[in-house]
This record gives C-alpha cells, structure tokens and sequence, in this order.
C-alpha cells in the first residue's frame, strides 16, 4: 500500500522565551530508501558513519561536518521529498486556568494536536489508501499513559475532519525507536534544537564568571545560521518565531516543504517571561 512515513522528535521543555519543542518530518515510503541511503552515504564520506547526531553534540571540531549532513539533507527539504515541520509554545500565552489534568498531561496532549494539524494530513487527496506509519523517539512517560497516548493518535483517522481522507494508521503502526537507529530523526533533532537554541537567545549565553561565549555555543550559532540560510532560500524573509502563512491555500498546511506552528491555547493570558504557572 501507498503511503508515508511520519518520524517525530520532541526538544526543550521549558525554555527562557518559548518551550515545548516538537519537530517532525513526512516522506512517502516508495522515497525512504533513497533517502536514508544519501544520508548513510553522506556520513560515512565524512567519517561519521559510528557517531550519533545530536544537536546536544554540535562542537567546535565536528561543525563542518554537521554543516554537510545538514546541507544534504535539506536538499531533499527544498525539493519537497522531505517535509518539515516544527511546533512550539510562547510563555507569554498560557491556559486559563492550567488545571491539574493538563499539567499531568500536558506533553501528550500537544503531541497529539502536533500531529493531528501539523502535517495537514486532512488535506492530502488520493484515489486510494494511504497507509502511515508514525514513529516516535522513546516515550519518556510511564507505558499506561503512553499506551493511552497511542490510542488517541490511531483515533485521528476517524475525527470528522479525516472523513474525505484516505488515511489509513493501524495500531501496530505506530512505534517507539530508538533515534540512534535512525538517521532522518537525528537531522530533525538538529533542526528542532537549533530553533529552539536560537528562539531561547542560548546563542548570547556567556560562560560563568566572563563575558565571554563558550566555543559550543558559537559553533551552534553558526550552524543555526547555516539552517537560518537555507530555511530562507526555501521561503524568503522566513521568521522562525510566527506560524508559517499558508499563502491563501488551505492545501499548502501539506504542500509546503518546511512550516513553523506557533500554538496558541484557546484560552490564554499574557503572562511575564519566567513566570512560574503554578
């Protein structure tokens, strides 16, 4: 059967300006080997072929070559084989009131809404099933509430907005992997990080006791720049910190290559930066 394969990836938490980082990419199945193969390739002519890629792991010594990973893999970004997209809150807006049930909940529920709407999913025509798998890096939460989680996203097909849909997840097809095994996942945690790096201002961190930057954080910055660069070949004037437009198309929430979703909770206040919501 025809179809997609969704990898998913979640980064910062609770950061100074914006928190609950969540990232995913979208590629038809018949493209997955080509892909994951250039991106292997890739790796190995930079001798990395036994290294993880992690934004956590961007340094001074390794910056070129994550340059190049990344420059590889978003040439399948911009010609639209590889889709991208990335969510995020600002703690400027917060739920009114943030009951308990929310808080204890919090990361499913937006996970869910990620990737309920993110992929505009809804707006993908076809004549005939379209089978999509989902994968997820390891759940950190406890396998009941995971469990119940997984449930919530196989029920996504059945909502009345999928109605015209050929949308087909089954419930072995949704997993949990491990993202070391999965190259396609370590590139989206790179860019997933370097948003959230860059949206936080860690780029102007100075190291304890100077007024000087840490050799890390200036390696990240420039390789954020590096993201900053292309995302703005792909869409000119690109401002990371909005939701992407949808150029008066309702179709493009799928069609575009590359997309920002600022989620705003229906009822919100604005409260102050490093308020504590509790």
């Amino acid at each position: 059967m025809a179809g997609y394969y969704i990898f998913c990836d979640e980064s910062l938490k609770k950061g100074k300006y914006y928190s609950n980082f969540y990232g995913g990419l979208i590629i038809e199945k018949r493209e997955f080997e080509r892909v994951k193969n250039a991106l292997i390739s890739k790796m190995q002519d930079l001798q990395m072929e036994d290294s993880e890629l992690k934004w956590s792991n961007v340094n001074t010594f390794r910056l070129e070559q994550y340059i190049a990973i990344i420059q590889t893999f978003f040439e399948f970004v911009k010609s639209g084989i590889v889709k991208v997209r990335i969510m995020f809150t600002d703690n400027r807006f917060a739920e009114v009131p943030l009951q308990k049930d929310y808080k204890e909940n919090r990361y499913h529920l937006l996970y869910y809404h990620f990737l309920k709407q993110a992929f505009g999913l809804k707006y993908i025509i076809s004549n005939n099933p379209l089978d999509v798998e989902i994968f997820f890096d390891k759940l950190p939460d406890n396998e009941e509430k995971n469990a119940r989680f997984k449930s919530f996203i196989y029920q996504i097909q059945f909502l009345s907005e999928f109605r015209y849909t050929q949308i087909v997840i089954k419930n072995d097809s949704i997993y949990e992997v491990d993202s070391k095994k999965h190259i396609l996942m370590q590139c989206l945690d790179i860019v997933l990080g370097s948003i959230a790096f860059r949206l936080n201002n860690m780029h102007k961190e100075k190291q304890p006791g100077t007024e000087r930057r840490g050799n890390r954080t200036v390696a990240k910055e420039k390789l954020y720049k590096e993201i900053n660069k292309i995302l703005r070949q792909i869409r000119p004037n690109f401002n990371i910190g909005v939701s992407t437009g949808i150029d008066g198309q309702y179709h493009n929430y799928f069609h575009h290559y590359y997309r920002h979703w600022l989620f705003i909770y229906t009822r919100f206040t604005v409260i102050m930066y490093g308020e504590n919501e509790s």
